[in-house]
């Protein structure tokens, strides 16, 4: 689908309580003053003290009404939807036909189905209106599931005849979308699907859009997830990127239980018998429906003053408990080195199984790179668990330095798992959030890791600034969607980024997304070039398996494959370049060499 993701707030407003530590803090209030996200903490708290996993994974939603008490039922009814008119209005509330259950509370709130219909390119709605008095209008959730596409909501004067502005204020959620009721107008603020057809009852209406990923907040049914990997006193999920300079900096990040708040790390120049010990700084990570471990403490230590081209020894300790040794090298100022990239890893076996069988092939890598799509569900902890457990010793000794894509910040609700599990540059354009946009040098070549489902016009600006500046000899960008494809080309990256890596000769930029492999010829301005120095190579790619669609015929496509996955090595020996993909198997798919 076509990138329409407006630039996000990094701590969005309705997923907050998905991270805060809000239960306890919130007992000594009556229930009516608490939110929804306060609500359902407390609602899932007491839910793993009076119930088994088994039937928390049953419950139905005549299991949630019949187990919450009434103050919560009315939070549930009124506390997920706000706004205040100044005129007496009739609300709309626009229901996905093909969701099979309707909120508890809309017919037992007045609203009356009507027989009018609402569509849009994908889907059509059924139509529940109910006629208000001028002042404040609350709704309810749109269901304990997950259903994907939410209702939403349309307000028009209850006496069309009246002179009388229309105002809506007091909004919530407090960055509402407001647009006219028009053939056009967005359905969802993280989903290009527009008005079609609507009846001449909602003409003149105000249109409040939705997100498609607000059932979470209320999601309880077939909501409970399991982590293959818990957490334990003994600190784990240790892994490596760069923040700051890749010669002189490490940092280093590792998972412990809630009940290990103290923990350290030590680390030795190879052959030095200086220890150096440093506090980690620690955040608490919370992800209610992760029943079998919903807290744990996320630790960072950020290295500075190392010395380049040096091997290191590492060991983080947590009380009693230790890890194993493990060791990183810095950036030597050489100009010789090796990275590895694939596209999207979704937390899957396979990508780790992938990944692992790359490091033994390739020991002389110097770090890891994903084009985005890390995990299916970015805000789902449990598969960052995944991408920890499967990859076994790999992101202890090379640095993970990937970009976001389109499901790590799913449905626009933002990255933040990404942001809390690693640590990335914080050079990102202002406007973008900080670390899902960064670059780094590492020896000769600039990487330009950008985060495409944020606002491509802002990022321009930033990737011109970044190219202009710099006298890289290799000029590399990874982000997810990839610009030139046979299913849906990205035309304002087109329009916005290729100039820019045509004007200053980007040599390569990597992607995923579409769940193939592919491989242009060197291109310029959209049109196949015959010279490596006069075009830029673009690659996806895809670290598990590929989709069983065979790719349609692309005319700037040298090379095409769909039996995923694969990954690929890019060595870098001063002016030479020589790039290589590889199968699950290691058998070689496609290669190529730049001398400059």
């Amino acid at each position: 689908m076509k990138n329409s993701f407006p630039a996000n707030r990094r701590y969005p407003a309705f997923i907050i309580g998905l991270f805060a530590l809000l239960a306890s803090a919130c007992a000594h209030q009556s229930p009516q003053s608490l939110s929804l996200n306060e609500t359902m903490d407390g609602i899932l708290t007491r839910f793993y003290q009076d119930f088994s996993p088994e039937e928390l994974k049953a419950a139905t939603p005549e299991f949630v009404l019949a187990n919450i008490s009434e103050e919560e039922k009315q939070v549930m009814a009124t506390k997920y939807w706000s706004f205040t008119a100044n005129v007496p209005v009739i609300v709309s509330v626009m229901r996905h036909v093909d969701q099979t259950l309707v909120p508890f509370w809309l017919e037992e709130s007045g609203f009356a189905k009507s027989d009018l219909t609402v569509t849009n390119e994908s889907y059509s709605y059924e139509v529940w209106r109910k006629e208000f008095p001028a002042g404040k209008i609350e709704l309810g959730v749109p269901g304990f599931e997950n259903h994907r596409v939410p209702y939403f909501v349309s307000v028009g004067k209850a006496d069309k005849a009246s002179s009388k502005e229309l105002r809506l204020t007091e909004t919530f959620p407090a960055n509402q979308e407001i647009q006219p009721m028009q053939k056009g107008s967005h359905v969802y603020t993280c989903w290009q699907l527009e008005v079609q057809e609507f009846p001449k009852e909602l003409e003149g209406d105000i249109l409040l859009s939705s997100n498609r990923g607000r059932p979470r907040e209320s999601h309880l049914v077939n909501a409970l997830r399991e982590t293959l990997f818990p957490s334990s006193e003994k600190p784990d999920q240790i892994a490596l990127t760069w923040s700051d300079d890749t010669r002189t900096s490490m940092d280093i990040q590792w998972r412990t239980a809630l009940s290990a708040t103290a923990s350290t790390l030590s680390y030795w120049a190879e052959g030095n018998t200086d220890t150096v010990r440093v506090n980690s700084q620690v955040k608490e990570l919370y992800d209610r429906l992760v029943y079998n471990d919903s807290r744990v403490n996320r630790h960072t230590a950020q290295l500075k003053g190392l010395k380049p081209g040096t091997f290191y020894r590492y060991q983080v300790s947590a009380g009693n408990e230790k890890s194993e040794v493990y060791t990183f090298t810095t950036a030597a100022d050489d100009d010789k080195f090796t990275f590895i990239w694939s596209g999207d890893s979704h937390h899957s076996e396979l990508w780790g199984d992938l990944i692992q069988r790359a490091e033994q092939k390739h020991p002389e890598a110097a770090f890891y790179s994903i084009a985005g799509d890390i995990v299916t569900n970015g805000l789902y902890r449990n598969q960052w668990d995944d991408i920890f457990g499967y990859s076994g010793d790999v992101l202890k000794r090379k640095p993970l330095m990937p970009v976001p894509g389109n499901h790590d910040n799913q449905d626009a609700l933002g990255n933040q798992l990404y942001y809390d599990l690693m640590s990335y540059p914080m050079n990102a354009p202002k406007g973008i959030d900080p670390e899902s946009t960064y670059s780094f040098v590492y020896k000769n070549a600039l990487f330009l890791m950008i985060d495409a489902t944020q606002s491509v016009e802002i990022t321009a600006a930033w990737i011109e600034e970044q190219l202009k500046n710099s006298d890289a000899t290799w000029k590399f960008a990874m982000f997810h969607f990839p610009p030139y494809n046979w299913e849906a080309p990205y035309y304002d990256i087109q329009e916005q980024w290729v100039p820019l890596f045509d004007k200053y000769h980007v040599d390569m930029v990597m992607s995923g997304h579409l769940h193939y492999y592919m491989r242009s010829q060197p291109m310029n301005a959209g049109q196949v070039v015959k010279d490596f120095s006069k075009g830029t190579v673009y690659a996806i790619s895809i670290g598990i398996k590929s989709d069983p669609v065979d790719p349609a015929y692309e005319p700037y496509a040298l090379v095409s494959e769909n039996k995923g996955p694969y990954y690929q090595t890019v060595e870098i020996d001063g002016g030479e370049l020589r790039y290589v993909s590889y199968d699950q198997d290691g058998a070689k798919i496609d290669s190529f060499e730049i001398k400059k």
